[in-house]
């Protein structure tokens, strides 16, 4: 906590602010989600052993369940043989006596959810590395067909022209255009976001995707660097420096992590990277957080296309309904990015790097000097892209500040100075929102649902607006 800004962050027990719905009413509901998913789970079963501890997993999150929705007192994690669970307690410790669910930072609470969640599973010997919302993040990638085909065939257009040397590098217009489309296909592929979405229908989900819906969507980006990083990477490339490694930050699994997969894919082809590293947790987090796993399920997804979008799912098999057949040239183009992809991770331009600290507690203002290994090798990137709202949060340490306030300034040690290129990449999905221009924020509450005289920004809730902003740190 020595780190943290001095700036007043986002509490529970704000009634204005989005913390205070997603205790009340989100996190309950997200929490009943993992239930169920463990009682499919053992229903599965005939191993007793497992099926005992799965029950005792199920009673655990009831109990952790019942103290969130009566404002209970939060516990200590139970150690469970990884460091961070004491770094955890002693926080607890540190915020004082009676931290109580509605009475929280909360960043920290938020947090605290999801490692003890993991630390239920963590607890037992068979269910150890159970990531209890997988079923989640493959049927929503599933529902994601539409947006997912479209792409597809996109990306294998513009990387058959630049291995073809078809103008797309040459022609510097043509190029930015390109990178621009590549970037926000990257940002708004963070509308799918399943620890907010819980109420939404895979209908609802594909309207949120598409070329259509990103064209309708240009004008809501309220803040937009993306020439800048543009011109960085350029210059990197221009200057003919050997190693131009970009790193992306993680956040969801599934759609997100298709798109992330796109853009790396594309600035890897075009030479703008030389490598890039996708750094995702190192446990399930915030429902669709990628962790290794889910890398993993995508490349499985798009190697056999037809097998993974042509299978029903068990709600399909409920509703014994049977998705359509993929066409030939659909499957074509969904094999064509598994191979580039392969290809690239094969060569090693394409790299999985996980670190515990991206499950720590508190914000980024902390990484400098609770990881400092961890930082210098953020540094070696010439562009670190943060993807999402979470990782957005951490930046600017959920904290209330002006919303004209510089983003440089708001991120404070991972500003000026640090060494790291920050690149966030955000679709607005809390209150925190800085870097905006004067008046907008009065303006957007002023519209229908943006939060009025209430006090509250609803504006920044629901993932309509968005910012790219980057901090220049080297």
């Amino acid at each position: 906590m020595e780190y943290d800004t001095k700036t007043p962050a986002s509490e529970t027990g704000d009634k204005a602010s989005f913390a205070s719905i997603s205790v009340g009413s989100r996190w309950p509901v997200i929490v009943t989600g993992a239930i169920d998913d463990v009682h499919k789970a053992i229903g599965k079963l005939d191993d007793a052993d497992k099926i005992a501890e799965g029950k005792k997993i199920t009673e655990q999150l009831v109990a952790l369940k019942y103290e969130m929705q009566h404002n209970r007192e939060l516990k200590r994690i139970d150690e469970d043989g990884f460091e961070d669970a004491a770094a955890y307690n002693k926080e607890l410790e540190q915020r004082g006596p009676d931290v109580r669910w509605h009475n929280v930072n909360w960043l920290f609470c938020e947090c605290y959810l999801y490692r003890r969640i993991n630390s239920f599973f963590q607890a037992t010997q068979h269910w150890k590395g159970y990531d209890v919302f997988a079923r989640q993040k493959i049927d929503t990638f599933r529902s994601s067909r539409p947006a997912v085909l479209e792409l597809a065939a996109r990306y294998k257009e513009i990387i058959e022209k630049i291995q073809s040397g078809e103008g797309v590098t040459q022609n510097e217009e043509a190029e930015k255009l390109i990178f621009t489309e590549m970037f926000e296909v990257c940002l708004w592929g963070n509308a799918t976001d399943l620890s907010l979405l819980t109420n939404m229908s895979y209908e609802d989900i594909q309207k949120l995707q598409g070329e259509k819906a990103r064209k309708a969507a240009e004008q809501n980006i309220l803040a937009n660097d993306l020439p800048a990083a543009y011109e960085l990477l350029k210059k990197a490339q221009a200057e003919g420096k050997k190693e131009r490694q970009v790193s992306f930050v993680l956040d969801n699994a599934g759609f997100e992590l298709y798109v992330d997969m796109i853009l790396a894919g594309y600035l890897l082809a075009t030479g703008l990277a030389t490598q890039v590293i996708l750094r995702p947790k190192s446990i399930p987090w915030f429902v669709s957080d990628v962790v290794p796993a889910d890398f993993s399920a995508l490349l499985s997804a798009v190697a056999n296309p037809r097998k993974f979008f042509e299978s029903q799912s068990e709600d399909e098999k409920l509703q014994d309904k049977t998705p359509p057949p993929l066409s030939d040239k659909e499957e074509e183009d969904l094999k064509f990015l598994f191979q580039h992809w392969a290809t690239l991770h094969a060569e090693g331009q394409l790299t999985l790097r996980p670190n515990r600290y991206w499950t720590a507690a508190g914000s980024f203002w902390r990484l400098p000097g609770e990881a400092p290994e961890l930082h210098e090798d953020l540094k070696e990137a010439e562009l670190v892209i943060f993807k999402g709202d979470l990782n957005y949060r951490k930046l600017v340490a959920d904290a209330w500040w002006d919303p004209t306030t510089p983003f440089q300034t708001a991120i404070g040690p991972m500003g000026a100075g640090s060494g790291v290129n920050v690149l966030s990449l955000r679709t607005c999905k809390a209150d925190v929102v800085v870097g905006i221009p004067a008046g907008k924020d009065e303006e957007l509450r002023a519209t229908e649902g943006g939060g009025g005289d209430s006090g509250q920004r609803k504006w920044a809730w629901n993932g309509k607006w968005a910012v790219v902003q980057l901090s220049k740190g080297k």
